[in-house]
């Protein structure tokens, strides 16, 4: 049964977390309960031994997320967000959650829900969305890692022509820069979403986990240097990986041609 919460619902199934922002009275912007709501969600999907992939979307068909909730925060209810609270929408400034998160980008998808986009390892969008920084327009900048992501995610001066006009852009040309990973009819979003899951759950959970661990590490490192310290051990889940009942699982499956039992163990 889902999980109701505040501003969010929680749902786990067949191993997949369906995480949806709740707040669509005001385009499931939010504000610093809404994302401490969140980083408690975000806490128990990375603990829990049976989910091994999560969706996340924004309810009703307007909005994934607007962002901050300037509202609140002109009103003064609105704390800051920082670090300790794992960063806006509870994920933006957490490096440590390395099972894979898929953004179903069903509309509006602005400053810091952008960033909460961005942070996600693979986005789908709906034919619906848009995407954009701007706060300098309101005169504050992407303080959610969006100024750090964005130019690593496209190109220079694409992400640059964003960053400092504030200007959105749409699904299509969002496909077209590499930003998004796909553009589906609306009502097809949440489909194209699990069906992204279901292809990432083909492969061993471990062997997903320490993928995507090494590759997020190693972008911080020259390429021989994040090659070497994966020869050396240093990345957790690929060493796991490597000791794995997955690991016999996988290769046995395949000579005996059937489908391999993952455990994630």
């Amino acid at each position: 049964m889902p999980q109701s919460y505040e501003f969010a619902t929680y749902e786990k199934r067949d191993h997949i977390a369906y995480v949806t922002i709740n707040r669509p009275e005001v385009m499931n912007a939010m504000h610093w309960a809404a994302s401490g709501e969140l980083a408690r969600i975000w806490d128990d999907f990375a603990a829990d031994q049976s989910a091994w992939v999560a969706i996340l979307t924004g309810a009703g068909d307007r909005a994934f997320s607007a962002g901050n909730d300037l509202k609140a925060t002109a009103a003064g209810t609105n704390r800051g967000i920082t670090e300790f609270d794992r960063g806006f929408g509870g994920l933006t400034d957490r490096y440590d959650l390395f099972k894979p998160v898929i953004a179903a980008v069903n509309g509006w998808a602005m400053g810091g829900g952008f960033e909460l986009a961005l942070a996600c390892d693979i986005i789908v969008a709906s034919e619906r969305a848009r995407f954009g920084l701007p706060e300098p327009r309101v005169g504050l900048y992407a303080s959610a890692g969006g100024l750090h992501r964005l130019p690593r995610q496209i190109p220079q001066k694409i992400a640059m022509g964003m960053i400092l006009t504030g200007r959105p852009i749409d699904a299509q040309e969002a496909y077209r820069i590499g930003l998004v990973n796909e553009v589906v009819p609306h009502e097809e979003l949440r489909a194209a979403a699990e069906r992204w899951a279901r292809e990432i759950l083909l492969g061993a959970p471990i062997a997903v986990r320490g993928s995507k661990e090494g590759a997020m590490r190693g972008l911080d490192r020259p390429l021989r240097e994040a090659f070497r310290a994966e020869q050396r051990g240093e990345y957790a889940w690929l060493q796991r990986q490597e000791s794995s009942a997955d690991r016999i699982e996988g290769p046995r499956a395949f000579s005996e041609k059937r489908a391999p039992k993952w455990t994630g163990r």
